[in-house]
């Protein structure tokens, strides 16, 4: 594992570019670019049109950078030739509060953007007026979007709110997408189609993180219960999405969870506010928790076998306690909670945390 003291702030997100050398991270009302390809992070630049915290900052697969703020804007950066100045790009979201999640489509002719104002903005390009415009899923949202992910084909939008809910949308728009092959969430799909709606068992608690699956047939979703939820779809039924196939809620006695990722369709890893990272596997069959990374009960122990006996009898001495000695520190690489999961190779994640740090962990 390896972890980049990159921040004295909090850093609400992250993203790495897909050669793995840049990473992303927000600050405040900034953006700032790292080069991580030599031995210590070196900074490129820094993006700064924001007037009020980022809120999120995600790279689409040909450099192209999206941010989002509480001042209610969204903007996208291109990259200039040298690879260290990008240019800003209006996005029209239309919102009136402010925009909580942002996220490109796979193929990164559109990116989607959560909001306050209990919208999705789906953004798209369009060169005559050499701006990003926005279309709206609004029905039935009811409260905050706190996350959204893109499903492969590009069409497919889940959205996780404050109320609860994790919805599947169609984001189709003829003159970007190409029409998407039928699948288990649906056949024909215009534009705002619900094709799912899930609600956790533990009756409405905010839902901080939603991921498909890498094989798309299914997915899974964090809650502020500290649950995770794994849902298998079923077609949906006329105008109406389908009920789940299949149901599993992984109760943890873990603190909340604030971001998931899959490292496969067997596997996801999650983080939160327990400040490391915990693995989870399963199957149609059921899904439970089997691991924790970085485990701090684990370095707890290390720490008591290394205490000497003189540290030992001081303790009793001063304390009347025989207890290790207090730190400050937690016994665990991020030393506040973590923030954003995202998957950084096929065998590893990378993490960012209130700590200002971002940590790639092997899983």
């Amino acid at each position: 594992m390896s972890a980049l003291n990159l921040s004295k702030n909090p850093i609400y997100d992250h993203c790495f570019s897909q050669d793995r050398k840049t990473v992303a991270i927000t600050k405040e009302n900034d953006v700032l670019l790292f080069d991580v390809s030599g031995a210590k992070p070196s900074l490129i630049t820094t993006l700064t049109h924001h007037d009020k915290p980022v809120t999120a900052v995600d790279i689409s697969f040909d450099g192209k950078i999206v941010t989002c703020s509480q001042d209610r804007n969204a903007l996208v950066w291109e990259p200039s030739g040298d690879g260290k100045t990008y240019k800003p790009t209006l996005v029209l979201l239309r919102i009136n509060r402010a925009a909580t999640c942002a996220r490109w489509a796979p193929n990164g002719r559109k990116f989607a953007v959560g909001s306050s104002d209990r919208v999705v903005a789906i953004c798209y390009y369009e060169a005559e007026n050499d701006w990003w415009i926005s279309k709206h899923l609004k029905k039935p949202l009811r409260s905050t979007i706190l996350s959204v992910d893109w499903h492969p084909n590009n069409v497919l939008l889940a959205c996780g709110s404050a109320d609860g809910h994790v919805r599947v949308f169609s984001t189709y728009i003829k003159s970007v997408d190409s029409k998407p092959d039928p699948s288990v969430w649906g056949e024909r799909l215009p534009f705002q189609t619900l094709c799912a709606d899930y609600i956790s068992n533990s009756g409405g608690s905010w839902i901080h993180d939603v991921s498909f699956s890498p094989g798309a047939e299914f997915l899974a979703f964090v809650s502020h219960d500290g649950n995770v939820n794994i849902v298998y779809p079923s077609p949906p039924v006329g105008s109406e999405p389908g009920v789940p196939a299949a149901y599993f809620e992984v109760r943890t006695r873990h603190l909340p969870f604030k971001s998931l990722t899959f490292i496969n369709d067997n596997k996801l890893v999650a983080g939160g506010f327990d400040a490391h990272p915990v693995v989870f596997e399963g199957s149609e069959q059921g899904w439970q928790l089997t691991k924790s990374i970085d485990d701090p009960t684990e370095a707890k122990k290390h720490v008591q076998e290394e205490q000497s006996a003189i540290d030992l009898f001081k303790s009793m001495d001063l304390k009347g306690k025989s207890g290790s000695k207090f730190s400050e520190s937690l016994p665990t690489i991020h030393q506040n909670s973590i923030t954003k999961v995202k998957l950084y190779s096929p065998n590893s994640i990378s993490t960012s945390g209130n700590d200002g740090k971002v940590v790639v962990f092997k899983v």
